[in-house]
């Protein structure tokens, strides 16, 4: 078994294990690499919500990434929660200094909880569209996230993908699993817009959409699939294809625990999609 490449994770805390740190880290262990995690915010909440967000001072952030760097080669960067402008300030210096152009960045953008708590402030939100938009390689937004960064209609997840790369990232997928987009079409479908051979595509992935009340932390899981697949060699749409296939399995193998949203089964193995290093 040779040296696991190594995915850092810089997102908040969920006591409950079903999104942010703990799910990335699940997830990044099911594609066979190694996580490092870079702590953002440490949340009170469990299946049934949010009840409280205390971010993490910047400076120990900043510390907590430049440590990193000086022990851990990342392979991808996945970026989920922020918390504050600071924070996300700091990020963006942090990236903006690294010296690894082959280091794929992976960003989801996360504003808001399911159940509606604020995760990023207003002015965090203007830093992640100024600073971070033009320094990642892929975003994840879902519809309504989207439609906050882009001023677009929700309901245009094309268009809005478009944006999103014009706004800076190499590459964006407008993911329709979220509440906004379950209607009574039996497929759910995300918007990829990306760069091949100097053009633009934009593509629409269906696969069909699942009943379930376990779908706690799927955006974490989606954006930070995607990092791994990305540091495995992948192309973006053989990524975000991986990252898709990935999360509809770990739903339909979820646990049924908790009173709310439940959350995914992502500890079990994707070696057979692995491709050799």
């Amino acid at each position: 078994m040779g040296t696991p490449l190594v995915i850092w994770t810089i997102a908040g805390f969920d006591p409950s294990s079903g999104a942010g740190i703990t799910a990335d880290l699940k997830t990044i262990t099911a594609y066979g690499c190694y996580g490092t995690a870079c702590i953002t915010a440490l949340t009170v909440q469990n299946t049934m919500g949010v009840r409280r967000v205390q971010p993490i001072s910047p400076l120990i952030v900043n510390e907590t990434l430049h440590a990193l760097l000086d022990d851990f080669h990342p392979n991808a960067i996945k970026i989920g929660m922020l918390g504050t402008a600071e924070i996300a300030n700091s990020l963006a210096s942090f990236l903006e200094a690294l010296a690894l152009p082959s280091c794929p960045v992976v960003l989801d953008p996360v504003l808001c909880s399911s159940s509606g708590a604020s995760l990023l402030d207003a002015a965090g939100t203007q830093v992640l569209i100024q600073r971070l938009l033009p320094l990642v390689t892929v975003i994840t937004p879902n519809r309504n996230e989207a439609a906050i960064l882009t001023g677009l209609s929700p309901y245009r997840p094309e268009e809005m993908a478009r944006a999103l790369r014009t706004m800076g990232a190499d590459a964006a997928v407008v993911t329709g699993g979220d509440p906004l987009s379950n209607s009574d079409s039996e497929f759910a479908e995300d918007s990829l817009a990306y760069l091949a051979g100097g053009s633009e595509f934009v593509e629409t992935l269906s696969s069909p959409r699942l009943l379930s009340t376990s779908t706690h932390g799927t955006g974490c899981a989606f954006s930070t699939a995607i990092a791994c697949s990305l540091a495995l060699g992948r192309t973006v749409p053989m990524a975000v294809t991986s990252a898709k296939a990935f999360v509809h399995r770990a739903i339909q193998q979820a646990p049924g625990l908790g009173r709310g949203k439940g959350p995914l089964a992502l500890e079990y193995s994707v070696s057979e999609e692995r491709p050799a290093n």
